[in-house]
């Protein structure tokens, strides 16, 4: 899976200990599959710092959620379980992790989310309240690499296998945006959360190699 990293530098070696507490998942390493997401949180943070926004890419083994020397955390989506372990990490009186995963993925709580989250923990909305709420909350994703050991699960991706990923996903979310009558957030859903990305991702798969349009037509078949 390629996953990213924003932020105002490009991430060369990764430094736990200079990674913030109090997170959603706890003090760790953050990325997410979703590249404008990760544009988006580069860009914001360029500006706090009055820095140049840069977003660093990796390459995520998967297979750290089969194997047994990781323990892992997944939720699919926002639920009881995620609103729970979020609060629990989010306390402001405990500034080491809660728990004891090596890697944990999830849903972001967002500004909006986290000012929701704090009007349930002041009793002004219930929980069952608040979940009904995020049934209806753009998808995200994030995972939070919290031991050093988790870190040898991500590499960092060869920039010019990058750009023809790049390009070729730009013009792919252009013709999707055409051809189903779409913005370009559902675009971007649609082709980033498919399997053919995936693949395209995956550089030993060499689908990279391919024109634009056969990749495009190997998603359309996906989404029959």
């Amino acid at each position: 899976m390629q996953v990213y990293h924003g932020g105002y530098t490009e991430i060369f070696d990764i430094d736990l200990s200079k990674c913030q507490p109090n997170k959603d998942f706890g003090k760790g390493f953050y990325i997410t599959k979703f590249r404008k997401h990760a544009e988006t949180w580069a860009i914001n943070m360029a500006g706090r710092y009055n820095k140049e926004p840069f977003v660093t890419e990796f390459t995520f083994y998967e297979r750290a959620f089969e194997e047994d020397r990781y323990k892992t955390l997944r939720f699919e989506d926002y639920c009881d379980e995620w609103l729970d372990f979020v609060v629990l990490n989010r306390d402001p009186a405990f500034t080491a992790n809660r728990h004891d995963y090596d890697i944990v993925e999830g849903p972001i709580a967002d500004d909006k989310v986290q000012n929701r989250i704090n009007e349930y923990l002041d009793g002004i909305i219930t929980k069952q309240d608040f979940l009904k709420e995020l049934k209806y909350h753009e998808k995200t994703h994030q995972i939070c690499f919290c031991t050093v050991n988790s870190l040898q699960l991500l590499k960092k991706t060869d920039t010019k296998y990058s750009s023809y990923v790049v390009r070729i996903s730009e013009s792919i979310i252009e013709h999707l945006m055409i051809d189903l009558s779409i913005d370009e957030k559902q675009a971007t859903d649609i082709f980033y959360t498919s399997k053919t990305f995936a693949d395209l991702s995956d550089k030993s798969t060499g689908l990279y190699e391919k024109s634009w349009r056969e990749i495009y037509e190997l998603l359309k078949n996906e989404l029959k």
